[in-house]
């Protein structure tokens, strides 16, 4: 494999791009799979990208936009047709979740190079272990906002590029999981990805989330209880991020100081003007069920 060849990808935002995937991908003996999501930034973690890969080019499919993809689901489930994902859990888990995608036939480079005892997972340093070829992945890409559209050039390539060399890496570890009698550990492990499946995240007490916890007074930890609930259930509702609504340390600085009105808060300058204007009054109101 030439590995300075130029990346080959096409988004599919059209029916005759959608077509032609189509045309390209069934039938072929493997698929490489990732995806692009932001679970950051929302509570309920955000599919924004679906990478397929043949051995001639990537196609990019957009999960928020209008094409139907749904093909996409009988090559999953296709025996014949072997997916190539790098700690592929969570591409199961979503792609189940939102489209309800099953999956057969998955080999993970992730887990193959773990039970060949590579030490280094990340998809750039087990490329460079098995391939000798360094891949090099920006950190601000990888942070983009995937959710917002138009996608920049540099976006899709990014996306790209990580599906590019999935298949060529396939073929070596697979020969190496042969080699060393590591084959029947290594299905074991793909079945498991395989089956994975997308929970809802569940409550857990502050006392179990914060050591600070320990610290407050039996009031102080009763309110901090009440406000740490309630914003599961805000980030719940409005499927955003916990940090994005209040901070712990917001929430701690809250509790200590049993805050009677909206005044009261802007006194003591926890929250800021925009947060306090957003949620100050539905805090107020869940702290009035404790009294």
């Amino acid at each position: 494999m030439n590995y300075n060849t130029p990346l080959q990808w096409i988004l599919v935002d059209s029916e005759e791009k959608l077509k032609e995937a189509r045309q390209n991908l069934e039938g072929v003996p493997f698929i490489a799979i990732d995806t692009e999501y932001d679970s950051l930034r929302y509570f309920r973690e955000k599919l924004c990208l679906i990478q397929v890969a043949s051995e001639e080019r990537t196609y990019i499919f957009d999960p928020l936009g209008s094409v139907d993809f749904s093909f996409l689901g009988s090559l999953c489930q296709n025996h014949s047709i072997c997916k190539i994902l790098h700690a592929g859990d969570n591409d199961v888990r979503l792609l189940n979740r939102d489209f309800q995608f099953t999956f057969t036939n998955v080999f993970d480079t992730h887990r193959a190079a773990g039970l060949l005892g590579i030490s280094r997972l990340s998809l750039a340093a087990v490329i460079e272990t098995s391939l000798g070829f360094s891949l090099s992945k920006s950190k601000k890409m990888q942070r983009s906002r995937w959710d917002r559209r138009p996608l920049s050039a540099e976006q899709i390539e990014y996306a790209a590029r990580d599906t590019f060399y999935l298949i060529e890496l396939y073929r070596r570890l697979n020969r190496d999981l042969e080699q060393q009698g590591l084959m029947k550990k290594a299905r074991e492990a793909f079945r498991d990805i395989s089956q994975a499946r997308w929970r809802p995240k569940q409550y857990d007490s502050c006392r179990l989330s914060i050591s600070e916890a320990e610290n407050l007074e039996k009031e102080q930890l009763m309110r901090l209880e009440i406000l740490w609930r309630w914003r599961f259930d805000h980030a719940k509702r409005t499927n955003k991020a916990r940090f994005m609504i209040a901070t712990n340390e917001e929430l701690i600085a809250l509790a200590k100081i049993n805050a009677d009105s909206l005044e009261d808060m802007k006194m003591h300058m926890i929250l800021s003007e925009k947060k306090l204007a957003d949620i100050g009054s539905l805090l107020l109101e869940a702290l009035q069920r404790m009294k």
